[in-house]
């Protein structure tokens, strides 16, 4: 119901923004659309911190993109089931704003929708065991990917996407960080506990090490960015306290580690809204 209720303000969201543009027509559109594909994209990827936090990976199975009773499936609960039909609403929406406003972020948004797509199929066989962990790894650094191209498309309208990204110091630990939690995910594989440790003994333990480091860059990245970035600062360094309870929620209930995971998901997209529009 929450999620079901995340996608309302979505739409309504983009209703509202269009018909309060200034733009005429078809750009009063696009506004709107680009609010609700922003939302959209920040929920899919909670629906996947949903999905992982309580066990979900696999409820259908590796059969993608779906089955025959999928939306009965979504409305009984499944949030797998979910997770599909949002990231088919936000491709859908994607093709609308890559047609009616044809630009870098809403091409380059497009082309990250469909590449996500592909490697979200890629992670049902990293959780069944059969593809690198390296999949998963880079399905949420695509995530993201889609999630930073349509919010800086409306923070900062006709800006070229990729030179924004490079320019953008702050998000490269962030995205870097992004990618090896994904990678942590895909390597401890479906229902399995990463194990307690203080010296790494095996490659998940590694990819954990790893995963710390980086988000220690980005609070890091933050600080001696200060004071360009102080909210996102301040949420970093509670991440890392956040990552710390998530590790352990992961051993003691590696099958279920609960609502934690999406909290910590959650967290690191206010870090990416906080950077990109320079919350202060």
């Amino acid at each position: 119901m929450a999620i079901a209720g995340l996608v309302t303000v979505a739409l309504l969201a983009g209703i509202w923004k269009g018909s309060t543009s200034a733009q005429p027509g078809t750009g009063a559109l696009v506004d709107g659309l680009m609010v609700s594909e922003v939302i959209l994209a920040g929920v899919l990827i909670l629906l996947g911190s949903i999905v992982e936090g309580f066990g979900y990976g696999l409820s259908l199975g590796t059969r993608w993109p779906y089955t025959r009773n999928i939306v009965v499936l979504m409305v009984r609960g499944d949030p797998e089931a979910a997770h599909r039909v949002v990231a088919t609403l936000v491709g859908l929406v994607a093709l609308a704003l890559a047609i009616l406003a044809p630009g870098s972020a809403t091409i380059s948004g497009l082309v990250l929708v469909v590449v996500t797509a592909l490697f979200g199929m890629g992670t049902l066989y990293v959780l069944a065991g059969r593809a690198p962990a390296f999949v998963h790894g880079t399905h949420g650094f695509l995530a993201y990917g889609v999630f930073l191209s349509y919010l800086a498309g409306l923070a900062y309208p006709g800006i070229h996407f990729w030179s924004y990204l490079n320019a953008v110091g702050a998000l490269h630990p962030l995205l870097l960080t992004v990618f090896l939690g994904g990678m942590t995910t895909g390597q401890r594989g479906f229902g399995q506990p990463i194990g307690a440790f203080v010296k790494p003994q095996r490659l998940a333990h590694w990819t954990v090490a790893a995963h710390v480091i980086a988000a220690l860059s980005v609070v890091a990245t933050l600080g001696w960015l200060m004071p360009a970035y102080p909210v996102a600062f301040y949420l970093a360094v509670t991440q890392v306290a956040v990552g710390f309870l998530l590790f352990h929620a992961v051993n003691l209930q590696p099958k279920n580690p609960g609502v934690i995971v999406a909290f910590h998901q959650c967290m690191v997209l206010l870090i990416t809204l906080a950077i990109v529009l320079q919350w202060h």
